[in-house]
């Protein structure tokens, strides 16, 4: 019997699983940060803890998997993998890969090896594979290189938007006293003054605000979600020409937190579907319903060799949450 790791690392979470050549969840582990641009000792630290979760879950020794796959958020330049390979060979695993989280949360959500992939959680990502294997990737790197969103980035437009319609720039919004009451101030002009005379980070989660807001039929909320689905829709019909995929049928995965979650109106996923038909009208969106570490298993088992097929997938994706590590109490 072989047996597979996969590991998927955000710049919130990792998760670690492993499962034999059948698809039989045998363990999982769980960590914090995996993004090593946000902070490398951090991200280390997480992938040993995850790894380490998912061997002593398992009953296994690292010598007994065949074949480890790291999908990891900042893998996405060879400057990243000079830093990130000595990280993953000190976990003393015999074979492994490290790609970028994109690639493994594709292989999660469609059963074809090809497609589109959109990530938007903590930032964006876009990625994109067409059936002769060319590969490109589309954005990935923040703000001032072309980016736009994400967790930080719609908390930074809350957080302005706010400030904007307290002064006359913007609209009227409900963001302003959801805002307020999150961060524990009385009224807008306090918080200014506060994170005027102080640092403070912004905590991502101000972006889960929007989607409420923008549900109660709130113009500033709807209008930055819309402009948040219309950038990555951009991405993915930019990988779409890049890639020559306009008269391709294939899947748009939508992954991360935003979209699998969040984005429970649909305003986001609406942003995307229009920019994307108009590049590729066979395209079709697919929310991501598994575990991205699910792909890092199947890449790490057709690395190795095997055919995935549908048995062995449905297996991986019905292990029930109760016995995988981030399930447990």
């Amino acid at each position: 019997m072989k047996y597979f790791l996969g590991v998927d690392a955000g710049g919130s979470k990792t998760y670690a699983m492993i499962a034999d050549e059948q698809g039989k969840l045998l363990g999982a582990g769980k960590g914090g940060n995996g993004n090593h641009q946000l902070n490398r000792e951090q991200a280390e630290n997480s992938l040993q803890q995850a790894v380490s979760g998912a061997m002593l879950d398992s009953g296994l020794t690292k010598d007994q998997v065949d074949y480890s796959w790291f999908g990891l958020a900042g893998a996405d330049r060879e400057a990243d993998f000079r830093i990130l390979r000595p990280i993953i060979s000190r976990l003393g695993l015999p074979r492994t890969e490290i790609s970028c989280d994109t690639w493994n949360a594709l292989r999660s959500g469609t059963e074809k090896n090809y497609g589109i992939v959109l990530i938007c959680g903590s930032g964006v990502n876009c990625s994109g594979k067409n059936p002769a294997g060319a590969t490109y990737q589309c954005g990935g790197f923040g703000y001032r290189f072309g980016d736009f969103g994400g967790g930080y980035d719609l908390s930074m437009e809350v957080f302005r938007s706010v400030l904007r319609a307290d002064d006359g720039r913007e609209q009227k919004t409900v963001l302003s006293e959801r805002l307020t009451q999150l961060l524990g101030y009385s009224s807008v002009p306090q918080l200014r003054e506060d994170y005027l005379d102080h640092f403070r980070d912004l905590p991502p989660q101000i972006a889960e605000l929007l989607f409420q807001a923008a549900e109660e039929g709130d113009p500033v909320a709807t209008g930055l979600l819309v402009k948040q689905g219309d950038e990555l829709g951009l991405a993915a019909a930019s990988a779409v020409r890049r890639l020559a995929m306009e008269e391709e049928s294939f899947d748009i995965v939508l992954a991360g937190s935003l979209l699998t979650k969040g984005d429970r109106p649909g305003i986001i996923r609406q942003a995307i579907e229009r920019r994307v038909k108009q590049a590729a009208p066979n395209g079709t969106l697919r929310i991501l319903t598994r575990e991205p570490v699910v792909g890092s298993v199947v890449l790490a088992m057709e690395s190795s060799g095997l055919h995935v097929n549908e048995e062995v997938l449905d297996h991986l994706s019905q292990g029930k949450e109760e016995q995988l590590s981030w399930g447990k109490p």
